[in-house]
């Protein structure tokens, strides 16, 4: 609903550079509760070129807001084809693992369109696994380790799905992500080595280990990579596809142990 005040701070964002003024104005109104000193620091951090998400202390996320805090991967609305992908494979109670799970946007996303699952969400980044807790609560576990290392004993090979957005952002490409990533961003959660698929291939060589006969790891990847990381989990026994949605501009490869 449009006032003079919420114009006011409109025009304010669209001047520093919000191209979706209005929508970041309401909910900042939002956020700021009626009180005036609240909304006073938010605007200031905002305008300042701090992240709308990290001002909120949430993102939007499949129908959810998940608990984001500074430092921490921001989901980004692509990765919703991973959501897509490893829930049209999964039934409830079936085993999963969010793999560099963030603030556990992927874990949230696949408990509510699945339902219960026995879910284990891993980060090697202390902040991400902290967010990913308090987003993902009683309804799984998260843990904190290098990829494969800090999962229960008890989900070798028997993994239903292996849910993955590692970090794919080629480490020269780093320095022209747009400022919001790249400044605020930790970024283990963007550098994916000189070509964006060390982790790719660190996963590919791994998830066999942990996953059952039947079992995909779905892991989100730019179109330019996809065919090299589908070559990648090819190279390690897996039957693997390109998948995309272009209503969000998503992609992510499938790769499926077949022995």
């Amino acid at each position: 609903m449009t006032s003079p005040a919420r114009d006011a701070l409109a025009a304010r964002l669209r001047a520093a550079g919000s191209v979706f003024a209005e929508d970041e104005a309401d909910l900042l109104l939002e956020a700021g509760d009626g009180d005036p000193a609240r909304l006073r620091s938010l605007v200031q951090r905002r305008l300042g070129g701090e992240p709308l998400e990290y001002v909120l202390g949430w993102a939007a996320f499949d129908g959810h807001r998940i608990r984001v805090t500074p430092g921490v991967f921001v989901p980004r609305a692509r990765t919703t084809v991973v959501v897509d992908q490893a829930a049209r494979r999964l039934q409830r109670y079936d085993r999963v693992v969010d793999l560099c799970c963030g603030a556990g946007a992927i874990s949230v996303a696949l408990l509510g369109r699945v339902g219960a699952l026995d879910l284990v969400a891993s980060d090697i980044d202390p902040d991400a696994v902290s967010a990913a807790a308090e987003n993902i609560g009683d309804r799984g576990i998260v843990v904190e380790g290098d990829l494969f290392a800090p999962l229960p004993d008890r989900f070798r090979g028997v993994v239903d799905v292996i849910a993955v957005n590692a970090p794919y952002v080629p480490t020269s490409s780093i320095a022209m992500m747009p400022s919001e990533a790249r400044d605020h961003e930790h970024r283990v959660a963007l550098d994916g080595g000189s070509d964006g698929l060390d982790l790719h291939r660190r996963i590919a060589a791994g998830a066999g280990e942990w996953l059952r006969r039947g079992g995909s790891v779905v892991i989100e990847v730019s179109v330019a990579q996809a065919a090299e990381s589908v070559a990648v989990f090819e190279a390690s026994g897996f039957a693997a596809s390109v998948e995309s949605d272009d209503d969000v501009d998503g992609t992510c490869v499938v790769a499926t142990r077949a022995d």
